[in-house]
């Protein structure tokens, strides 16, 4: 298992994302110490900034230089595939740069979950809702599979397996939470970098529609763990940073 983290610098939101503060290192820092504590065989960080390359070998890290065109994390990872000559079999796990409370345990759970089904191309996880105001919120993307664990279906809706968990008495969860970690073998990313974008996926804004869309299979595995919240914004840096300043451990 190979982790690559896609960084770039122009976050819209939070412009110089990688490279803010979390209590005491970069934010790039704190993600690429969950991928080594997950057991990865090596990491690799591929961005397109020189100053994100430049903090990164500085605490050690294995650094790609890729393009500025890249419209997705995914392409950027097919140029670092094609650049390092990576083996179309080897285990990739895509772990966003901005997800600095990722639990190294999920990212080692989601390689396996690729190696167990080998009908799926992709693997990746969920987690269950049990709250409302998540089910609603159309930046919480959900997830619903079939009786196999193959997803069905992503959206930023309360999709129907999510509404009919609601007249389960018996159970707090709502629904299931689509967590954006993904594990493939390396040639499936420049095939899927090869194919034409979907409606849905553009409607959804959410582009592992476009496996799905092309017939091809998605393993989701309920998470051992639950992922720490992400950064996208100024005020989640802050509840990273509150959330580390209270447990050093992590």
């Amino acid at each position: 298992m190979r982790v690559i983290i896609p960084a770039r610098y122009a976050s819209t939101r939070l412009p110089g994302k990688p490279l803010q503060d979390v209590h005491g290192q970069t934010l790039i820092q704190r993600v690429y110490n969950r991928a080594i504590a997950s057991g990865a065989t090596s990491t690799i960080i591929a961005t397109d900034d020189v100053r994100i390359k430049e903090a990164a070998e500085a605490f050690g890290a294995q650094v790609c230089m890729t393009s500025t065109e890249h419209r997705s994390g995914t392409e950027r990872i097919a140029e670092v595939i094609r650049v390092l000559g990576i083996d179309d079999n080897e285990v990739i796990v895509d772990l966003q740069g901005d997800e600095p409370l990722m639990p190294a345990a999920l990212i080692a759970q989601v390689a396996e979950t690729l190696a167990q089904h080998p009908n799926a191309v992709v693997a990746t996880a969920m987690y269950p809702i049990t709250d409302q105001a998540s089910l609603y919120d159309p930046n919480v993307v959900k997830v619903v599979c079939d009786h196999e664990g193959f997803a069905l279906f992503f959206s930023r809706a309360a999709i129907p397996n999510s509404m009919q968990s609601r007249a389960n008495s018996a159970s707090s969860c709502l629904g299931y939470r689509h967590i954006g970690l993904y594990a493939y073998e390396a040639g499936l990313v420049n095939h899927y970098v090869s194919l034409p974008p979907c409606r849905l996926e553009q409607v959804e804004a959410l582009e592992q529609l476009r496996i799905l869309w092309y017939g091809m299979r998605i393993a989701v595995c309920e998470a051992s763990e639950a992922p720490g919240p992400g950064v996208d914004t100024p005020e989640d840096l802050q509840i990273v940073r509150d959330i580390l300043r209270k447990n050093s451990n992590l």
